[in-house]
């Protein structure tokens, strides 16, 4: 919890710095952006169109914090894993396929 309070401020203009930049390219419309302690997950999307984040997201390298916000940000169109889904995720992300491996290395779970 002193983590949380202590970086939660920081992770949020981060989340909101690098949103701003790829929706850029998506156009999505969304309501929130949220930053949570999640034990068990890196991001998630609501189906009120709040993006959520883990604010241990400031930690990541920046390949696998972009592929978190990219990944979020693809659910506002659509809501699952579909080939639609990834085919949104791999306009930005062409090689997130290696991203994922190294960001299960980090120990949460991601979908």
């Amino acid at each position: 919890p002193e983590d949380y309070v202590r970086y939660k401020k920081r992770a949020l203009l981060l989340a909101e710095k690098r949103i701003a930049y790829f929706n850029e390219i998506y156009g999505f419309s969304f309501n929130k952006i949220n930053i949570k302690d999640h034990r068990t997950r890196w991001g998630s999307c609501s189906a009120q169109k709040n993006l959520n984040f883990n604010y241990r997201i400031l930690f990541l390298p920046k390949a696998q914090r972009d592929y978190v916000i990219v990944h979020e940000l693809c659910h506002l169109k659509e809501l699952n894993h579909s080939k639609k889904f990834w085919r949104l995720v791999e306009q930005v992300l062409p090689n997130y396929s290696g991203i994922i491996k190294e960001l299960r290395k980090h120990g949460l779970l991601y979908a």
